[in-house]
């Protein structure tokens, strides 16, 4: 296990990704960790994040410095590096020649975390920083041409500092440095599998479960359905799946639910109509966090409802994933920006009835995917495209009505259709449409039109944290268009969104 300290990095999910991908587990943890649980967590090695602030300010984020004398490995990358430097009695100055982007890395000493890595080699750089002096045992490893000690490392304490970012794609030989820290250094075993994880949660779910009765709200998304396999497989008949029907919906989405859980897997389910209540609690609202804490708080409120109809039911099984706390409030209370509230996360009462059971929440989104193939489910459910929690309400920008949600229901049900039969589905992390809050000009029976614009969005991604606009066919582009317009009424004008990830997100709300 590898633990990493979340000094703010947009990147800190990104290294979690990199360790993960060698098979190696990995958790985030935010600078004011207690020394007791970082030897509790026992971890094989340490990796301490970079970050936006400046050593000497009085508020940049700091972990205990007794954590380099646990005789544990470490690696500090940019801050991180800064932080170490300056803690073990070197010195951090701002520097006159800032380095943002691609260097040339000279490598000085080619062991330890450079073993095997190219004499010269290109680096991703961010800093405005430079450790001017070094602390005592330690040695520079490799510089740039405006950074001098751009790596330095004191192998006797297993302490290794980078001043540029090996997680990145930009440091094209990164994930060997990162390798040889794993598997050189600190002695890691390639053993974190979905099959491995399977074994652990399900015995930890048994402990902390007993005999009593879960409740799980089932959507027949991705994160849900593999969270249901999953505890089916703990707990069994103790499960009760909840299919809520908030009236958000996709076309067609509770009869495939019902058919594919109740009907084939045998699961416990109860189906409830609620789309009504959900609606009233949207009236109104414009904002997108309200928005999504308002159909949370209905959420629970419903399952809450629900639970007091089953007998010994204490627990409330949620299909939350690693990014979903990340973008929400930082895994474990780090330090870095919210970006949005998840359903799953955000829109949670401080007080609630029933205890919180989220297996996946350690899991990124491609390897919910693995975990459910392990646990037998179709790939046509594992390998389906995301879908909110709040569902087609964050679809809709503005409020959320039922001749809106009509609109952006059925031309969602048309871009999907026809991404499959364009061979697109598969190569897509996500599509989908949006109902824009404005009407344009139009032309259809030589009558003028004042009607709705729908955005479509596909995007390329390997886990959500970063993504890139779909390069679809314009043919396939012209044929979702013209449908949208002659299928949908009230819609007279379809965009496609050309916006990457950072600096848009995915969901446009």
């Amino acid at each position: 296990m590898i633990l990493i300290i979340d000094f703010g990095s947009q990147y800190n999910q990104l290294i979690a990704r990199r360790v993960r991908e060698q098979h190696v587990y990995c958790q985030i943890g935010p600078p004011d960790i207690e020394l007791s649980r970082i030897r509790s967590l026992a971890p094989q090695g340490i990796i301490l994040s970079g970050g936006p602030a400046s050593i000497y300010q009085k508020a940049s984020p700091k972990i205990d410095p007794r954590v380099f004398s646990l005789q544990i490995p470490i690696l500090g990358i940019c801050y991180g590096m800064q932080y170490m430097i300056d803690s073990l009695g070197g010195m951090v100055e701002r520097t006159t020649k800032r380095e943002y982007g691609l260097a040339m890395l000279n490598i000085l000493e080619p062991s330890g975390i450079f073993s095997g890595v190219s004499p010269q080699t290109p680096c991703w750089m961010s800093h405005g920083d430079v450790t001017a002096k070094l602390p005592e045992g330690f040695q520079i490893t490799a510089s740039t041409e405006n950074t001098a000690i751009a790596a330095a490392e004191n192998l006797k304490r297993r302490l290794f500092a980078l001043q540029f970012h090996p997680e990145v794609a930009h440091t094209p030989e990164g994930k060997r440095m990162l390798r040889n820290f794993l598997f050189r250094i600190c002695g890691c075993a390639r053993n974190w599998t979905m099959k491995s994880f399977i074994g652990k949660a399900v015995g930890e779910i048994r402990e902390e479960v007993g005999g009593k009765g879960v409740i799980l709200g089932l959507s027949g998304g991705v994160d849900s359905s593999v969270t249901a396999a999953l505890l089916d497989r703990a707990v069994g008949r103790q499960l009760t799946c909840i299919f809520v029907d908030n009236g958000l919906l996709r076309k067609g989405e509770r009869e495939q639910v019902k058919s594919l859980f109740k009907d084939y897997l045998k699961l416990n389910m109860r189906i409830v109509n609620a789309g009504g209540r959900f609606l009233e609690r949207l009236q109104g609202l414009v904002d997108p966090e309200r928005k999504r804490k308002a159909i949370g708080k209905t959420f629970i409120k419903v399952f809450e409802e629900e639970a007091r109809r089953l007998k010994g039911v204490e627990y409330l099984a949620q299909g939350t994933l690693y990014p979903d706390l990340i973008e929400s409030r930082s895994a474990f209370g780090g330090p870095s920006a919210v970006i949005k509230s998840h359903h799953n996360v955000g829109g949670l009462p401080k007080k609630m009835n029933l205890m919180l059971i989220e297996p996946l929440k350690h899991l990124f989104k491609d390897e919910v995917r693995l975990l459910g193939r392990e646990l037998g489910l179709p790939d046509d459910m594992v390998y389906r495209h995301p879908f909110p929690g709040p569902g087609l309400a964050v679809r809709i920008v503005g409020e959320v009505t039922p001749k809106r949600l009509s609109m952006v229901r059925e031309a969602d049900s048309i871009l999907i259709e026809e991404i499959k039969k364009g061979g697109y589905y598969g190569k897509l992390w996500q599509s989908f449409a949006i109902l824009l809050p404005l009407r344009t000009v139009g032309i259809m029976g030589d009558k003028r039109t004042y009607e709705h614009a729908v955005v479509v969005r596909a995007v390329t991604s390997l886990d959500a944290m970063t993504a890139d606009w779909a390069r679809i066919s314009h043919s396939l582009l012209a044929r979702i268009s013209n449908r949208i317009i002659n299928e949908v009424k009230g819609v007279n004008r379809v965009v496609y969104d050309i916006s990457s990830k950072p600096p848009s997100t995915i969901e446009w709300e």
